[in-house]
């Protein structure tokens, strides 16, 4: 079941069963759920460039281009 459905069907439900349905979740992930680890990942040098590489483009196509081909010619007198 995808968690799409499972929103879609549980948003049908009358607030009472809701209130279940989210009691129940909370009783699995007690149960069943991961313990987080407060460590840091280690990062290999490969993806921690990657990543810097990725943050610093970010949002870059939508900047207005400021040079055209023309800029870039030389010009000789």
């Amino acid at each position: 079941m995808q968690l799409d459905e499972l929103v879609s069907k549980v948003s049908r439900l009358p607030p009472s069963r809701q209130q279940e349905v989210l009691d129940f979740v909370a009783f699995l992930e007690q149960r069943y759920g991961h313990v987080t680890n407060d460590e840091q990942p280690d990062w290999s040098d490969k993806q921690f460039k990657d990543m810097s590489v990725q943050q610093a483009m970010r949002g870059i196509e939508d900047e207005p281009e400021l040079y055209s081909d023309d800029d870039l010619k030389e010009r000789w007198q």
